[in-house]
Order: C-alpha cells, then sequence, then structure tokens
C-alpha cells in the first residue's frame, strides 16, 4: 500500500488485528488475522441513473466507454451529468461500496475507454503499472510516414489560457503514430502517447499539420471544414484499446472500445 494509504487508515484506526485496531508499530504473531477494510466514504456529488456501457468488471476494477460530450468528473461549478455520477449510481444499485478513481482521463470530446479502479489501494497500483494506452484518430491530411514518432516538448500557454502548444522550454512529450487508413483528405492514425501530458495527442498532431477531425481548440479551419463536410458529429478521438497488468493477479488485461472511431457514414460511424 501507497504511504499516503496507510497513514489515513492508521489515524482511522482502519487497520485490524484479530477484529481490533491496531497501529503499525504492533507487533505481528504468526496466526494473527490482519484486516484492512478499504471502504471509502460517499463523495459530495449525486447519483445519477444513465447508460453505462460497461466492458470489465471485477471486484478491483470498472472499464467503461464514456461517450463524447461527457466530462469525467464533477467539478465546482458542476456537480451533475459526469460519468461519476452514472458510476456512483451503478455501484450503488450493485450494493458496492466503491469509490471513483479513473485511471484514465479523458477530454470532454474525447470518447472510448476509461479505466478505473474501486478503491486508492488499487489506484496506487495503477499508477505504479505499465500500461499501453491506443487511440485512434481521424486527422486532416497525414503524415508521410507510415510510422514514426512525436517529440516535441508541450508547454502550458500563459494563463488564462487552460490550452497549450509546443514550446522548447515545454515538458518532454513523446508520442507513437501509426498510419491505419489513408483516405481522401484524411487518414486513420493510431496514436500511443509515451508520455501523458495534457492534450498531448491533440497538440502533437496539430503541431505536425494534420489536426484531429472535429477538435474545436486545435482544429484548422480545414479541418473543422472537413469535419463538416464528413458529417462529424464530435472530436474524432477515440480511447480504443489498453494493456495492462491486473494489479493483483498480474495477468496482462486488454480492453478494446466499443466505440472505436471508425470511419464516418459506414456502420458504427462517429
Amino acid at each position: 500500500m501507497s504511504v499516503g494509504l496507510v497513514n489515513r487508515l492508521k489515524w482511522q484506526d482502519l487497520l485490524f488485528v484479530n477484529g481490533i485496531p491496531r497501529h503499525t508499530d504492533y507487533p505481528v504473531e504468526i496466526g494473527d488475522v490482519v484486516t484492512v477494510p478499504l471502504d471509502e466514504p460517499d463523495p459530495e456529488y449525486p447519483a445519477e441513473a444513465g447508460p453505462l456501457d460497461i466492458l470489465y468488471e471485477d471486484e478491483h476494477l470498472l472499464a467503461v466507454d464514456k461517450p463524447a460530450g461527457m466530462l469525467i468528473h464533477p467539478s465546482r461549478s458542476r456537480l451533475t451529468g459526469t460519468l461519476a455520477n452514472r458510476v456512483l449510481h451503478y455501484y450503488q444499485t450493485t450494493g458496492q461500496a466503491s469509490a471513483f478513481h479513473p485511471m484514465t482521463r479523458l477530454d470532454r470530446d474525447t470518447f472510448g475507454i476509461v479505466l478505473l479502479a474501486k478503491n486508492s489501494h488499487i489506484h496506487s497500483l495503477l499508477q505504479a503499472g505499465p500500461a499501453r494506452k491506443t487511440y485512434h484518430a481521424l486527422v486532416c491530411g497525414g503524415p508521410e510516414a507510415d510510422r514514426g514518432t512525436m517529440d516535441e516538448p508541450i508547454a502550458r500557454k500563459p494563463l488564462p489560457s487552460l490550452l497549450r502548444e509546443v514550446r522548447p522550454d515545454g515538458k518532454p512529450s513523446l508520442t507513437e503514430y501509426t498510419v491505419l487508413e489513408r483516405h481522401m483528405g484524411y487518414t486513420k492514425l493510431a496514436l500511443s502517447p509515451i508520455t501523458g501530458r495534457t492534450h498531448q495527442l491533440r497538440v502533437h498532431c496539430a503541431h505536425r499539420g494534420f489536426p484531429i477531425l472535429g477538435d474545436p481548440q486545435y482544429g484548422s479551419p480545414e479541418s473543422l471544414a472537413l469535419s463538416q463536410g464528413l458529417g462529424l458529429e464530435t472530436q474524432a478521438l477515440c480511447a480504443a484499446a489498453l494493456e495492462l497488468p491486473h494489479p493483483i493477479t498480474g495477468e496482462i488485461l486488454v480492453l478494446r472500445s466499443r466505440m472505436d472511431a471508425v470511419l464516418p457514414n459506414q456502420e458504427g460511424a462517429l
């Protein structure tokens, strides 16, 4: 367990030896039973019923497909209408004393896989373990090479902007890409972020001259016009696949979105 979690449990008298609260300096003996309840307090935001597309679930993890246009978590200005509200309702209706700990955080307009830990211990283990994320995107134009990397440093724009930009004094940022399909005017890419900077995929693609279709912040006039012409109603960026070792069993877990960024005007199109 993480040091922070152990300290929280200790000062709440939630470390038990043979059913009696003990601190971490208590000497245990062979045969003692150490119990740690990981139930978490109810959040401040309300539960809300709504569709929840579950991709995977066990006693430790929950993976869902988030639709475009939905925030991951409530904020001070908005406590409703987010993925967290729906997940809380699902936990309550299924009798699970679980919390909302997202391992992956998607922008409002990015859709696809969101992996959730059901308690803070599992969340800590997920953060320490390796994970391979693959996004699919439709971009305006496309790279010349079928495979490559984008390694431009990314920094936050001056306040009050919340956007990012490529800048020499930015943080090191690395994205691998593979061309999946080429079409007249646009390309479907597989994008794998090696680092995890805010807006990394969108910034890298826009900087290289092939912005993601439908991107309202980093798109170009050409990409936005093409998006409209193709009938895209959202940003064409999908968290398509996630591969990682299970935090408890160690087995490789492979998750795939059912909302993949397929080409428009086909079955399952955006």
